[in-house]
């Protein structure tokens, strides 16, 4: 029998986190929470406004922690972030056993109300709400390092993940003091001890920020190559620090952990990552009307006769097969839905030619290797990319992402490592995962009979074409019906009197696509449609009958001569011409023509007039 408490156990009650993995066609989940800590400098020079009119580092500073709490309120907000500043003249943090060392807020879920907060010590006012309500201090970085570590201590949660980012524009904060700088240091290690990791959001001041003396020490290494290292030029702009915190903040994520099996006893270790994820509005949360509590749903089963609770060992399922009835037990049903173990086992390898666009019929994934769950396999990986690199071809390689999932033949491209002038990553070495269709995924199409456009045509929308050309990038455009959502609910959240507006940067800029294209798209325009052709315009009236007959009035015969009909051809624009025109221009040249489409005619008169 099974347990009752494990049949009827809420799904909400553990510290699980469900996430949906939209590229693999199921779900994974990722156990405990993420954590991050912003520690800033609260100290004067922080307050100094830059030239031209530049914000304050402590300005900078605010809006990126702005920014966090309110992606982390929409993306995950199970997340838990503080905030606290050092080197104050107040001081406040549990306890109050620290000097000079200010909680602002605590490590909880981001809410609207801590948005609202640090929304308040933004710009000039905040900066006066700043000092009148912290103030600048003597500064002690050993003991705020030992408050954020007290911080941690305190949450009894599960962690997953443990950051800590500090943000200064002093490159030596205790000038000097080397009894501070050794308290320092040496509460830093215990603090990556306990698997905190210790960024450095350096900012800029005069005469640059070395990161050499004091603050190499404190930080901690990337934790793989993947990951942004120290940078050694401080943050001047908003946008290089909002990139610098978002590249370090953004927690990876495996939608899998599989084995590759490269031949018999050889298995390395990876990780399969979703490079993208196409954006939803999340799912709506069902509340109880009295209270607002979130309501949970339970399904229990009953006995049609007797009304008695089932349980998941009373309960069978079947599948009619030659008008009989098969009933299965649950662990028949599982093991005939199993194929086989999750993995990646290798087949053999392709040349990249034989990979053709058509093969793409879902979105890859990333393949990196696991390096913390089987050792050597970064270096068994990293063989394997440069072979095929070298040789260009692809491993071929049969996948079972996860159980009970039908297995599929995939394509390991291999992708190398590409760095910027500042020698900073840009994509990383691994193998994009290309998913291959089978037999029954390619369907042969009958094509729409249309009529064919002439060389001229064609030449003229490639000039439009090649003018309209841009560098497309996904991540330049977002979705402004999902945006528009979100800045709702944050106006609704915030108490705001209006939304902020959102930029729909998916409409076309009609005025610059006609300075761009200039005269094209008239010209091709004369060429394709009629003469007054306005596809804005309305239909063309109906003909009015005659006046005395009740019949149509007949119009004149419009000839057109030979040249004029060779010039027409010349130039691409014989299309324009009518039916009746070319109707009477076969008549005058002795062609017979069993059809009346105006393609027809066109071909008639193109292969007389061509002879």
């Amino acid at each position: 029998m099974a347990e009752w408490n494990a049949y009827y156990r809420n799904d909400g009650d553990d510290e699980e986190e469900q996430e949906e993995g939209e590229q693999s066609g199921g779900s994974y989940k990722i156990t405990g929470r993420d954590s991050l800590v912003f520690l800033v400098d609260a100290s004067k020079e922080m307050f100094i406004k830059g030239e031209d009119g530049q914000p304050s580092n402590f300005d900078m500073t605010m809006q990126v922690v702005r920014s966090v709490y309110s992606s982390k309120i929409i993306s995950s907000h199970r997340d838990l972030v503080a905030l606290v500043f050092y080197g104050t003249e107040e001081s406040k943090n549990p306890r109050n056993s620290f000097k000079h060392v200010y909680v602002y807020h605590d490590l909880d879920e981001p809410g609207a109300k801590r948005v609202q907060e640090v929304d308040a010590l933004r710009g000039d006012e905040g900066a006066k709400l700043a000092a009148k309500t912290m103030g600048s201090g003597e500064t002690s970085l050993g003991d705020a390092l030992w408050c954020c570590a007290n911080l941690y201590s305190d949450i009894k949660l599960r962690l997953s993940h443990k950051r800590l980012m500090i943000f200064t524009c002093r490159d030596e904060p205790h000038i000097g003091d080397s009894t501070k700088d050794r308290q320092a240091r040496t509460k830093a290690n215990d603090l990556k001890e306990t698997g905190v990791i210790i960024d450095l959001m350096h900012l800029m001041k005069p005469g640059g920020f070395d990161v050499a003396p004091f603050f190499r020490d404190i930080v901690s290494p990337p934790e793989d190559e993947s990951e942004l290292g120290l940078q050694l030029e401080p943050c001047n702009k908003l946008d290089d620090l909002q990139k610098r915190v978002r590249a370090k903040e953004l927690r990876k994520r495996t939608m899998a952990r599989l084995n590759l099996c490269l031949g018999e006893g050889i298995n390395v270790a990876v990780g399969m990552y979703a490079t993208a994820v196409t954006a939803k509005k999340p799912v709506p949360i069902r509340l109880y009307r009295e209270t607002n509590e979130p309501v949970r749903s339970k399904t229990r089963t009953f006995h049609t006769q007797t009304g008695s609770l089932l349980l998941p060992s009373e309960i069978k399922k079947s599948q009619t097969y030659g008008k009989k009835q098969i009933v299965m037990e649950k662990d028949e049903v599982d093991s005939i839905k199993k194929f086989e173990d999750p993995g990646l086992h290798l087949i053999g390898f392709k040349p990249m030619e034989r990979l053709k666009l058509h093969h793409h019929i879902r979105p890859a994934v990333f393949l990196y290797p696991e390096e913390d769950e089987m050792k050597g396999s970064s270096c068994l990986v990293s063989a394997l990319l440069t072979k095929c690199s070298e040789r260009n071809v692809f491993a071929l390689c049969r996948c079972v992402s996860r159980r009970n999932c039908a297995p599929r033949f995939v394509a390991l491209v291999p992708q190398n490592e590409q760095v910027d002038e500042a020698k900073t990553q840009i994509t990383p070495p691994g193998f994009n995962v290309i998913f291959l269709p089978f037999a029954d995924d390619m369907r042969t199409l009958d094509p729409p009979q249309c009529p064919t456009a002439s060389d001229t045509q064609v030449d003229k929308m490639k000039e439009i074409v090649s003018k309209l050309r841009f560098k497309y990038r996904s991540g330049a455009f977002e979705n402004p019906v999902i945006q528009q959502h979100y800045r709702n609910l944050e106006a609704l959240a915030l108490d705001m009197m209006a939304p902020e507006d959102i930029e729909d940067l998916i409409m076309p800029k009609v005025d610059q696509i006609d300075r761009r294209l200039g005269p094209l798209s008239d010209e091709f325009k004369d060429m394709v449609y009629p003469p007054g052709y306005n596809p804005d315009g309305k239909p063309a009236a109906k003909r009015k009958t005659a006046e005395n007959g009740g019949g149509a009035e007949k119009k004149p015969k419009i000839e057109v001569g030979v040249d004029e009909l060779k010039a027409h051809m010349q130039n691409g624009t014989i299309g324009k011409l009518t039916v009746p025109v070319l109707k009477e221009a076969c008549k005058q040249l002795g062609i017979r023509t069993t059809g009346t489409k105006k393609q027809e005619l066109i071909d008639a008169l193109t292969a007389q007039l061509g002879s």
